[in-house]
């Protein structure tokens, strides 16, 4: 018996062989994603290799192509241009790097040795070979400034882990809590990037490198849970401002 189909030819609602159609395009669909992921991680890696290799970021597509021993077709179905896949590049490169930093943070239950786990990480996570370091990082400060929203994307698992240690830290009291933890990540986030990048540019201002213990004492010190008098004089300023702007 022929089974029953509605309009246009296509399986009506209900109709058992609905089922395995459905099945047979997802599971094309499921293949033609691992297709495009693993031709997408060659270029990603042909970049990387080459950044390595000559410590620039101004080699051509081509090149690219030429690396990867893909086709310059295959490479505009999967990135719009080459600065599109050096921004996939460091994506991976920080999705990468934080999965590997998050099981060593989270190794201890103290958001304070998880805070100095992340901070000697980072300090420690600059290369001795600088001339790649430095390619990055010059494209770093340019897509900051072309593209801020791609590039906060691309730092957001780096933030997001900050954000964590800082809530735990805040919630076990250990933490400051008169600043949002949100602002507090940022805070973080960007005294750490870019120290980071004064360092990989060698702007190393008034001659002094800073190292990670100091890094660590200057960050945990600025997200300490401040002293109960201290706390109370910061809300009595509060409190006055407000009634002073209240009376003017």
């Amino acid at each position: 018996m022929d089974a029953q189909r509605g309009s246009g030819g296509e399986p009506a609602v209900g109709d058992p062989e609905a089922h395995w159609r459905q099945r047979a395009v997802e599971r094309s669909l499921r293949n033609a994603r691992a297709r495009a992921m693993t031709r997408s991680d060659r270029f990603i890696a042909a970049a990387n290799q080459l950044l390595i290799e000559t410590g620039r970021t101004d080699f051509t597509v081509q090149e690219i192509v030429e690396r990867s021993k893909m086709s310059l077709r295959s490479f505009y179905q999967h990135f719009a241009s080459k600065d599109d896949l050096l921004l996939a590049l460091f994506e991976e490169l920080i999705r990468e790097w934080v999965g590997r930093l998050r099981v060593t943070v989270l190794a201890s239950p103290d958001p304070v040795e998880q805070l100095r786990t992340y901070i000697v990480g980072m300090v420690g996570s600059v290369p001795h070979d600088r001339a790649p370091s430095r390619a990055l990082t010059i494209y770093h400060l340019r897509l900051a400034e072309t593209h801020p929203a791609e590039f906060a994307h691309a730092l957001s698992p780096q933030v997001e882990l900050l954000l964590e240690i800082i809530e735990a830290g805040a919630a076990s009291g250990q933490f400051r809590q008169d600043i949002d933890p949100g602002q507090l990540a940022v805070i973080l986030s960007q005294t750490l990037v870019s120290t980071l990048q004064m360092s990989v540019l060698g702007a190393q201002w008034a001659g002094h490198p800073i190292g990670a213990d100091a890094m660590w004492a200057f960050c945990v010190g600025g997200v300490g849970a401040p002293a109960p008098a201290t706390v109370a004089s910061a809300k009595a300023r509060r409190s006055g401002g407000r009634r002073t702007g209240t009376t003017a």
